[in-house]
């Protein structure tokens, strides 16, 4: 898919259709992605490249939101296929694409070696000198075209939005939520936040999409997934979803470990099944549930770090 601006829409493939995409801007022949699915995702990528009328020579970046693997697991990998493209990335993530042990340590922990393989492959390290650490306001060049890395935190504290003043449209990584087209509808698109572990900050949450909105863009491009508007009403929604999920988090906090997780779970389940049903999905609570399942699990465990690291905090 692409549009009018030369952003084409790329479906990274990882885990099912319309989950997780790339985006590559065409600027007078010239190529930038943001963000890049996992390893496996390369030659989706390459082929949408050569689709666009490029070659792998022709891309200067490869502009990353954050270093969560769904987004940057692929970068390496990618990078050995593009000669003279340099890797863009916040100031806080660009040790871990440089050295991806830590990365690769700590979600091997969580997800095994073997279910690491068959999702992500096995990380790729860039070079030293072809990363650009990418500090708030953080601009490049694509053929003339400036595109803007804006410091979002909340959902991660390594996280870019970009800004592309060209198309007036802003990537916005993970900081504005997810939607996954099964659940558009005539009321639109339906949009959950993003709360995985393990650096969610709620008012810095609140704080990030309302820069994101103060900057009037006339669509988002989240990374899950594809073009999103009408914008204001869309960030209202994530808005009331974080206030609702924090209490929710609040109400679960007196619970044993995993009594708590289980009511976290519980809880999302209610809040987003619930939406989607206003919202006019028709597949039924157990599907809506399946195809939520992902972010049921991970925004559960982020707020239970939230939570633990709130209550380390001296009164």
């Amino acid at each position: 898919m692409t549009n009018s601006h030369g952003i084409h829409v790329i479906d990274t493939g990882f885990v099912r259709p319309h989950l997780d995409a790339a985006y590559l801007i065409v600027e007078k022949g010239r190529g930038a992605f943001i963000d890049c699915g996992v390893n496996h995702s390369v030659p989706r990528l390459l082929a949408a490249l050569a689709d666009a009328g490029l070659a792998p020579g022709d891309v200067d970046w490869l502009i990353l939101t954050h270093v969560h693997l769904d987004h940057a697991g692929g970068a390496g990998a990618l990078m050995q296929q593009l000669p003279n493209a340099r890797l863009v990335v916040h100031p806080r993530g660009a040790r871990h694409m440089i050295d991806p042990s830590r990365l690769w340590a700590g979600a091997t922990a969580v997800y095994g070696e073997a279910e690491m393989q068959r999702s992500y492959g096995q990380l790729v390290p860039v070079a030293a000198e072809r990363v650009v650490e990418a500090p708030d306001g953080h601009a490049v060049e694509l053929a003339g075209r400036r595109l803007v890395c804006l410091d979002t935190p909340g959902h991660a504290r390594h996280h870019n939005a970009i800004h592309d003043p060209a198309s007036g449209c802003v990537f916005s990584g993970d900081t504005f939520g997810v939607s996954y087209r099964e659940f558009d509808t005539a009321q639109g698109p339906f949009i959950v936040p993003a709360t995985s572990p393990s650096e969610l900050d709620p008012p810095a949450l609140h704080r990030s999409i309302d820069r994101l909105v103060a900057l009037q863009p006339g669509a988002i491009y989240p990374t899950h997934f594809g073009r999103l508007e009408p914008v204001q009403r869309l960030a209202a929604q994530l808005h009331e979803q974080i206030d609702a999920m924090v209490a929710i988090a609040v109400a679960a906090d007196c619970a044993a470990r995993d009594a708590r997780h289980a009511a976290l779970r519980a809880g999302l389940r209610q809040l987003y099944v619930g939406r989607a049903l206003r919202h006019g999905w028709s597949g039924g609570e157990d599907e809506a549930a399946r195809l939520l399942a992902i972010d049921i699990e991970l925004n559960a465990q982020g707020l239970g770090v939230w939570l633990d690291r709130r209550g380390q905090r001296p009164s």
